[in-house]
């Protein structure tokens, strides 16, 4: 079997508000590059990419793997991955290997799962994502901790999660603080509850909100200040495991994170982490060293969420709740709609490969909307209700 094309479009789907985040905001919608490997005998595998519109990235990889057999992964990733440092990018990697293995499913007629050692688990539990909006449905922006309260038992009743994540960084850090305790006291002692800065507090600011927290029993606090020495510095004085999918997020600095003691928890992601199989890979090393993993989310569509859940299946010691941004959406590009939730949980797609098809209608109606609205990561640092807001990291 070899690889003869490859086709790449850029889908944008609408989104139920705008996102805000320390960066800027995703105004109204969220984008993925959705690729498609074709082969000699006919299957076609699919993976998928954010990072806004990555289709002249992943072209410029296509003389590379174009009469490969995609069972030669190690040689499609030497090919792509680290042939030249200065073209070297998991995420574009991450949705190659995730495509040559859904082919690989499809032609052994097994679930991805089944290529990564077996499922441990049918369905994966997920969180209750918060974000602070604008625009949100029925009206109105989110000011007031009570409003991300609000959000939380709303998804808590409709999904069944039994977990949030609060993006902060956005608002003033003891407003944010305030959230978790309102979930805490609504949702009772046995809801998990996260918090995600994404790196934007100064270390001052990252310890007077853990120590804040210490009380509310969080499962873990994420990347509370930047980089490995602003986690370490953390780390020795809050007293709430720390999760990364920031320091670190790639192999060359996950030697270090271990040798400074700054992090308690790795979130593993397919596209920082080198796909499917370097997130095995990672799981490996983390338990070696008694890390914990759970698994991050990048506001991906259903092409790539599947490949997520297959992969989680599969990790024994992946016992926290997955993230996800999913329910935000409106729609999907899969065949079907969107996966649902059931119980709070998204259960195994069953293959073969990765279990799930293009819905060619929505993948036209949604590259449309696409060119209509942009990429808006060539002006993510701009929030559109206050114009001369720029991040400023420490700041807070």
């Amino acid at each position: 079997m070899k690889i003869v094309d490859m086709r790449v479009r850029t889908v944008a789907i609408p989104t139920q508000g705008m996102l805000r985040h320390n960066t800027g905001v995703h105004p109204g919608y969220l984008m993925r590059t959705v690729l498609e490997l074709f082969t000699d005998e006919g299957i076609v595998g699919l993976g998928e990419v954010g990072g806004g519109d990555q289709r002249g990235a992943l072209m410029k990889l296509k003389p590379r793997i174009v009469g490969l057999d995609p069972f030669q992964l190690e040689l499609i990733k030497m090919k792509t991955l680290r042939s030249i440092y200065y073209l070297s990018n998991s995420r574009l990697y991450g949705a190659i290997e995730t495509a040559c293995l859904d082919i690989q499913g499809k032609a052994c007629n097994r679930p991805l799962y089944a290529l990564l050692g077996g499922k441990v688990r049918d369905a994966v539990p997920m969180i209750a994502y918060l974000f602070w909006r604008y625009d949100r449905p029925g009206g109105g922006d989110d000011t007031r901790a009570e409003d991300m309260a609000d959000l939380c038992e709303e998804l808590h009743d409709t999904l069944g999660v039994g977990a949030m994540k609060l993006k902060a960084g956005v608002m003033d850090p003891l407003e944010e603080v305030r959230v978790l305790k309102l979930c805490r006291q609504r949702l009772g002692d046995r809801f998990g509850l996260r918090i995600d800065p994404n790196g934007t507090w100064s270390v001052a600011t990252a310890v007077r909100v853990g120590r804040a927290l210490e009380d509310l029993g969080l499962e873990y606090y994420e990347d509370p200040a930047w980089g490995l020495e602003g986690m370490r510095a953390v780390r020795r004085q809050v007293r709430i495991p720390l999760a990364t999918n920031m320091y670190p997020n790639k192999f060359d600095d996950l030697g270090p994170a271990i040798h400074m003691d700054a992090i308690d928890i790795v979130l593993t992601d397919l596209h920082y982490w080198e796909g499917p199989r370097g997130v095995k890979d990672l799981t490996a090393v983390c338990r070696t060293f008694n890390l914990g993993v759970a698994m991050h989310s990048g506001a991906e569509f259903g092409v790539e969420l599947a490949a997520m859940i297959h992969t989680a299946s599969t990790i024994p010691q992946m016992h926290m709740a997955g993230d996800a941004h999913y329910h935000f959406l409106e729609d999907d590009i899969i065949a079907g709609g969107k996966l649902p939730y059931v119980d709070g949980t998204i259960r195994v797609p069953d293959g073969p490969g990765l279990g799930v098809e293009l819905d060619e209608e929505k993948m036209v109606r949604y590259e449309k909307y696409f060119e209509e609205h942009g990429d808006y990561y060539a002006r993510y640092h701009e929030d559109p209700r206050r114009p001369e807001w720029y991040p400023n990291v420490g700041g807070a």
